[in-house]
């Protein structure tokens, strides 16, 4: 193929305008574009490329916020509990918190939202018992029982924009801190929608406003103490969204009220890993039609300018849910998403959307998220960026984007040629991916898989935050696996399981922790729920359970699906019961053609049993099952009592899937598991890729016979079948 062009957007710089066209000509730019801390020179807005111009509705208008201090973003705090060794108790309310980063409301209507709670009763203490001292920031309690513990819920204003925050300790900026400005008061709505009609009219050379999301940040709440700097970070949380006047709408539209309690949660915050309340749900169905509302008028403004809107899903993305019943009232024309990982490429891919583009990583900055050093001494930024790109290549395999991109200083990559060359077969080699998928789907599997948890389609593909933030799940390591896996994959929830979907599907994933939102909590109470998955599962459906699947207290089986699974799970209750006794299963009597790829493992978790002994144990450590394989009715029960992604066990868990479903596995399948191949029917090409930083051999059997591979270090070989 003639090498193409276009599909790439280069991150430009002001001052390096040689630099900047030399680097869209050898990576095949079609795109330049600013970044947080940059500029475009005119040399470059006039060079005859798209431009995309970064806007962050929010932030950068101090001079605006220092005249309307009300009109910040605030949040609910709440101080860690305090123990009272007699009947009263003085409470400094900022004492635990980066005083950068917030101050305290304490005005009027605020002062009525506050709560003093104490939690060792877990009981409410009432306004009477309690007063604040706005000189010295304390909440002193009387008539209390001593030796009780106490804590404040506080409304406290944002006054440093978190991500502004983030860049600015990163690179050592010496600049003005930035303040978030909430949208939802009068005056600071029509300030945004003037301001977004004055850019627009001063910035004609722009063709893509690319929103840097919309309104609310994602929850990172600093700690004043550097030795616990990250108090509580969730990238699924509306915590930032709240003020009186938002909790004031709420009860007017919902009709009833929230409290501070509703969002502080004894101390645990509404983390996105737990199964949502009602009020949770309530809320953030609010907050998604104000961003709505309020980010349709300034799309609208963009288009009427001849431009084209684009939002970036990080940062200030709460509201602005992409799976969502409301986002396609914006009217964005694309979706531009910062990734890591295969899954993150996955949940980009799949938004229903004109235009979908991946900003991979690393970012163009001299230190990474962890603080490493990237694109400076030390760095090895070409090393990273293979890591990254390898998770990335094949979730984009399976589903295509229109665009991948940079961000960041452009000029650091003077150093690193070796990077500069690299990105370039990097941007080959998506361009010619796209093409295969602009002629027609790659070859998938029969076997329909759901992934079954409280969410469902609403948040696909995802937890909360990027891989390196939630990689103690089990279930963010099963969706990387299925990222990139032939198969056809959908998130469905609980409510969906009991309303008849299960039907189409012929393999349901269920995992995580007893009690997250992924394995389902209270959920399994349901016992409607609990009869519709075994009717499925014994009519043929194969239910895979890790980690804790259905887990619950409060029945005869912890696990709820343990009849199907026939494993179960003892949190202390059958100490001194007896348990089966078993010995392993060779995997060949159980599949002629093997399930347990060279070099897999799995976590070893204690605890799981046999329920009746006729699970078949393929993998155990000390009597303990970690992988079974249970016969139910027609279907089966699948258990694995962990579950790492690594590209052997990707492998491993679409045996599992192969095997459970009878599908036969002998074509379009490498037989090195750490290679994956995508063949795509219609282009007549068969891609193979290497996931691992050594050279590997591979074969796959085709309908015209064996191919023969040999691979480089992350390579990608592709040949016309």
């Amino acid at each position: 193929m003639s090498r193409e062009k276009g599909g790439f957007t280069l991150p430009g710089e002001a001052g390096y305008e040689a630099l900047t066209l030399k680097m869209a000509e050898k990576w095949g730019a079609d795109v330049i574009r600013d970044s947080d801390g940059t500029e475009l020179s005119p040399e470059i807005t006039g060079a005859g490329y798209g431009i995309y111009s970064t806007v962050c509705i929010i932030r950068d208008h101090n001079e605006w916020a220092r005249e309307n201090m009300d009109a910040l973003q605030q949040t609910f705090l709440s101080t860690s509990p305090v123990t009272a060794d007699s009947d009263a108790l003085e409470i400094p309310v900022m004492k635990e918190f980066f005083r950068e980063q917030f101050a305290v409301n304490d005005s009027e209507e605020s002062l009525a939202y506050w709560q003093v709670w104490d939690r060792t009763s877990d009981t409410l203490v009432p306004p009477e018992k309690w007063n604040y001292d706005e000189e010295n920031e304390t909440v002193t309690v009387r008539g209390i029982t001593p030796f009780h513990t106490y804590t404040v819920s506080f409304l406290a204003y944002r006054i440093w924009e978190e991500i502004s925050m983030y860049n600015y300790v990163t690179n050592n900026w010496d600049k003005e801190h930035l303040m978030p400005i909430d949208p939802r008061p009068a005056k600071a709505r029509r300030f945004m929608l003037e301001w977004m009609e004055q850019w627009c009219r001063e910035h004609p050379a722009t063709t893509v406003v690319r929103f840097t999301s919309l309104f609310y940040n994602f929850v990172w709440i600093w700690g004043s103490s550097e030795r616990n700097r990250n108090l509580f970070t969730d990238w699924g949380s509306y915590d930032f969204t709240v003020s009186p006047q938002a909790l004031r709408d709420f009860e007017e539209e919902f009709g009833y009220a929230l409290t501070a309690e509703d969002f502080i949660n004894q101390g645990k915050l509404q983390v996105t890993h737990m199964p949502p309340t009602a009020h949770k749900r309530d809320w953030m169905e609010f907050i998604c039609r104000f961003v709505a509302e309020l980010g349709k008028e300034l799309v609208d403004i963009v288009h009427r300018y001849g431009k084209q809107a684009y939002v970036f899903y990080d940062d200030s993305w709460i509201g602005v849910e992409p799976y969502g019943k409301h986002f396609q009232e914006i009217g964005f024309d694309g979706l531009i998403k910062c990734v890591f990982s295969g899954y993150e490429a996955r949940m980009c891919a799949g938004a229903d959307i004109p235009v979908h583009e991946l900003r991979l990583h690393p970012y163009l900055f001299p230190v990474g998220l962890g603080g490493a050093p990237t694109f400076m001494e030390g760095g090895n930024p070409t090393r990273d960026a293979k890591e990254y790109w390898n998770h990335v290549r094949r979730a984009l395999l399976r589903e295509p984007v229109e665009r991948i991109g940079l961000g960041g200083y452009l000029h650091l990559t003077e150093d690193f040629p070796d990077f500069q060359d690299y990105i370039e077969s990097v941007s080959d080699e998506f361009r010619r991916m796209r093409a295969y998928h602009s002629q027609g789907k790659p070859f998938s599997f029969r076997a329909r898989t759901a992934v079954l948890h409280c969410w469902g389609s609403f948040r696909p593909w995802t937890l909360s935050g990027h891989f390196h933030e939630t990689y103690m799940h089990d279930l963010i390591h099963v969706n990387e696996a299925l990222s990139g896996l032939p198969l056809d994959v959908d998130f469905i929830s609980f409510e969906d399981a009991k309303a008849g979907k299960l039907k189409d599907y012929d393999v349901v994933i269920n995992a995580g922790r007893a009690g997250s939102a992924w394995s389902g909590g209270d959920v399994w109470k349901d016992e409607n729920l609990v009869a519709e998955l075994t009717r499925w599962a014994y009519d043929g459906g194969v239910f895979i359970g890790i980690g804790e699947p259905s887990a619950v207290e409060g029945y005869a089986t912890y696990f709820r699906m343990a009849h199907v699974l026939g494993v179960d799970k003892d949190t202390g209750a059958r100490v001194c019961h007896g348990k089966w006794s078993f010995e392993e299963v060779p995997e060949k009597e159980i599949s002629p053609s093997g399930l347990l790829p060279a070099g897999y493992s799995i976590p070893e978790r204690e605890g799981a049993f046999l329920t009746d002994g006729t699970a078949q144990v393929l993998v155990s450590h000390d009597g303990t099952p970690d992988l079974t394989v249970h016969q139910f009715g027609s279907g089966c029960g699948i258990y694995l009592g962990g579950f790492a992604y690594t590209p052997v066990n990707a492998r491993l868990l679409l045996n599992l899937i192969l095997f459970g479903t009878s599908e036969n596995c002998g074509l379009w399948l490498t037989d090195n598991p750490w290679t994956e191949c995508a063949y795509y029917p219609a282009a007549g090409r068969l891609v193979v890729i290497n996931n691992s930083d050594e050279e590997q051999k591979t074969t796959v059997q085709t309908e015209h016979g064996s191919v023969v591979f040999t691979l480089e270090p992350y390579g990608q070989e592709e040949k016309e079948i």
